[in-house]
């Protein structure tokens, strides 16, 4: 099976210069020339991992109320399309919030596809990055809900969200093998005519954070961003979807 998604991979990357499409990410998902990085595409969601940080620099992910449900609970594990050295491994988080006070923080969020039947792949370590308590249980989280909120039937929202690294982190007390930890998180909340909604969270901010102080342009988030991601078009309209 990883043989055949490499050889698709290696075909995408010599095709000519066009969007990659999907059910993930159906204005085009962000660069899949990455160096060194692996592009999965799940039932779930597309991310592209980066074997340095051991993190996904980029997840894309469409939130659809026919993927809610009940909690089914978390049971993590790597995802097979990914080598063993490319991520981290469930031991490697042990002592993380004793030590740093860090939850092990979803990117695309378990909650948006409890009623699908692969939400386990959200719990792959792949779709998890070590992410600050205050900011994952809080701003966070509250992003997350509006988005939910915000989406009915025949009328999702579609999400790229992904790590930065403005600053060095400390990294995780247990883990055996080299990784950076994200300084900071992104969402670009969008729907098909790519009206959207640009969020930047630092590692560090408050518990109290509301979500929509933390509003950003498109152009700026572009540039925190080192490759091209789809064309969108800041909108207020999205913005009042998500309650801000």
């Amino acid at each position: 099976m990883q043989k055949t998604i490499t050889a698709v991979f290696i075909f995408l990357c010599f095709s000519a210069a066009a969007d990659i499409r999907s059910v993930h990410c159906p204005r085009g998902c962000p660069s899949l020339l990455i160096k060194n990085n692996d592009v999965i595409f799940n039932h779930t969601y597309a991310l592209s991992n980066n074997p340095k940080t051991k993190f996904a620099d980029w997840v894309a992910y469409e939130v659809n109320v026919l993927n809610f449900g009940d909690s089914p609970g978390r049971k993590w594990g790597n995802d097979p399309l990914i080598d063993d050295n490319d991520s981290l491994k469930e031991p490697d988080y042990k002592g993380a919030f004793k030590q740093l006070k860090t939850d092990r923080g979803h990117q695309a969020p378990l909650a948006s596809f409890a009623g699908h039947q692969h939400w386990a792949e959200l719990n792959y370590l792949s779709n998890i990055t070590p992410q600050k308590s205050a900011l994952n249980q809080s701003s966070w989280l509250g992003l997350e809900s509006a988005i939910r909120d915000a989406v009915g039937f025949r009328n999702s929202l579609y999400v790229i969200t992904g790590t930065l690294y403005q600053e060095k982190e400390d990294t995780l007390p247990n883990a055996n093998e080299p990784h950076v930890i994200p300084s900071a998180y992104f969402k670009v909340v969008y729907d098909l005519k790519g009206n959207a909604a640009s969020f930047v969270f630092d590692q560090s901010l408050p518990r109290n954070t509301k979500f929509c102080e933390q509003k950003v342009s498109n152009k700026t988030l572009n540039n925190m961003i080192k490759y091209s991601m789809p064309s969108f078009t800041d909108s207020i309209q999205i913005i009042k979807r998500l309650g801000c």
